[in-house]
């Protein structure tokens, strides 16, 4: 009797101090069984949505492509529900509001997309609210440099860095950005996509005709929008994702086995009909960045 008694003693003990081993885990066998599914929703403009790689699963509104990275990546990993809603031409103000299709239809505004039960949110936005490629245009010089005009010095007339402020005031849209993906997805990680690294120190012109000091300047731009999305992602507690920094080396002056985003004339080698945007192999080279900052990995293969 005095045995049992010191037994029941001693169990109550190793209870109380968790010593037991089969209640950990139960616990966690439960918090397991209780992981919610992978509920995945991509957001963003045509570097996001990958327009024009083929395979496409839309054309007319969106251009989306098949491969874009968040479809390879839910290739890879299989979420329960995959929504992609990334579409060309895309700008913030399309999350929320309805927007008009590249050649036809309309494309539903992207916060529709979200629910609470979304796990993951990948974004990728903000070139077309400081209009990028329009700048990007605007320093095409087909001539050496001295007889054309320099998009640098037109936009810093004056010694005001007319883009800078531009970028700089549009930042904050990055953090309201977060908190509306968070209100309707309280419980998603969210990741914030940066854009990839576009042109090299110095250019190359004429393979890309664009000086020298103009394409610093563009890549300078494409950096601070980076930079401030990575700084807006930070106060907000999102994730920001650096696509800038793997893919020094890739950029549209390199030959076509090695750029991973084109030039201003479209490539059927590379998969890459839309100037100055990924190509497949961009679009690729993503995957892993992405997934890593997710913190996922591709599920084992039996």
């Amino acid at each position: 009797m005095q045995n049992r008694s010191v037994r029941a003693r001693t169990v109550a003990v190793l209870a109380a101090t968790g010593l037991l081993v089969a209640g950990p885990l139960t616990a966690t066998a439960s918090a397991q069984a209780a992981a919610p599914p992978l509920v995945y929703v991509a957001m963003g403009d045509s570097y996001a949505a990958g327009s024009l790689v083929l395979p496409a699963k839309e054309v007319f509104t969106c251009a989306r492509s098949a491969v874009n990275y968040a479809s390879l990546i839910a290739k890879e990993v299989r979420p329960a529900e995959f929504r992609d809603v990334t579409c060309g031409a895309a700008q913030t103000t399309h999350f929320a509001n309805p927007q008009p299709g590249i050649i036809l239809g309309t494309a539903a505004p992207q916060y529709d997309a979200l629910s609470a039960d979304t796990t993951l949110v990948s974004v990728g936005i903000g070139g077309n609210d400081i209009g990028l490629v329009g700048l990007a245009i605007s320093c095409v010089n087909l001539l050496p440099q001295g007889l054309g005009k320099s998009c640098k010095a037109a936009n810093t007339a004056g010694g005001v860095d007319k883009l800078a402020q531009k970028i700089d005031a549009f930042a904050p849209t990055y953090g309201t950005v977060i908190e509306q993906i968070r209100q309707r997805a309280p419980h998603a990680k969210i990741l914030m996509v940066g854009y990839p690294t576009g042109i090299k120190k110095g250019g190359c012109w004429p393979i890309v005709p664009v000086w020298g000091m103009d394409a610093d300047y563009l890549q300078a731009a494409l950096t601070r929008l980076n930079l401030r999305m990575a700084q807006q992602a930070s106060a907000h507690g999102a994730t920001y994702v650096d696509l800038a920094t793997p893919s020094v080396g890739h950029d549209m002056c390199k030959g076509s086995s090695t750029r991973w985003i084109e030039g201003l004339i479209p490539s059927v080698p590379t998969n890459g009909l839309v100037p100055l945007h990924p190509n497949a192999a961009g679009l690729r080279n993503a995957v892993p960045t992405v997934l890593a900052a997710a913190g996922l990995a591709a599920p084992t293969k039996a």
